[in-house]
């Protein structure tokens, strides 16, 4: 086994690895995008491509640090790789509902509406509201935050379980 002279960091290893997975979900996404399945359930494939990535990026910081990654360092890992990923992530959703389909806010919004609509217990006056209020927060910077925020906050979320998996705390009196 080759070692390194300088361990890897935190930090480092996320933002390579959170780099890689923001790709990957980017390209996951457009394909649901371009088949207009932005809806359905094969969008959760998203989350298996983040514990995905963030299984990945943990062993590769094992393996840069002689067997060794504490807790928090796996937490921290996932954080750095799901704030990376949401923001790669986030960017490419502004861009593409922006520039290259408009009509996707259109269909969200549709579907939402129908999906209320079968659900029954609303008037068409709440439902309309609910419809404009979504709206709102699917739009410009406001989206962008929203989906960096979510992403971090899953990212943490699955790092805290993953982490308590993978970890091999270095031994203290050795």
């Amino acid at each position: 086994m080759e070692t390194n002279a300088t361990p890897a960091t935190t930090t480092s290893v996320g933002l390579r690895y959170g780099m890689l997975t923001g790709l990957v979900s980017i390209l996951f996404s457009f394909g649901l995008n371009i088949m207009h399945q932005e809806s359905s359930p094969a969008r959760y494939i998203s989350f298996a491509i983040m514990i995905g990535g963030i299984v990945l990026a943990m062993n590769a910081f094992k393996q840069q640090n002689q067997g060794f990654m504490s807790y928090g360092q796996g937490i921290g890992i996932g954080t750095v790789l799901s704030a990376v990923t949401g923001l790669m992530s986030g960017i490419f959703a502004y861009v593409y509902m922006t520039f290259v389909d408009p009509e996707m806010m259109v269909r969200i919004t549709e579907k939402i509406r129908t999906d209320m609509e079968a659900r029954g217990g609303m008037t068409d006056e709440q439902i309309d509201q609910a419809v404009a209020m979504s709206g709102k927060f699917m739009n410009g910077p406001i989206m962008l935050v929203f989906a960096l925020l979510g992403s971090i906050l899953i990212g943490v979320l699955l790092s805290l379980v993953i982490s308590a998996v993978i970890k091999n705390a270095q031994p203290e009196f050795e």
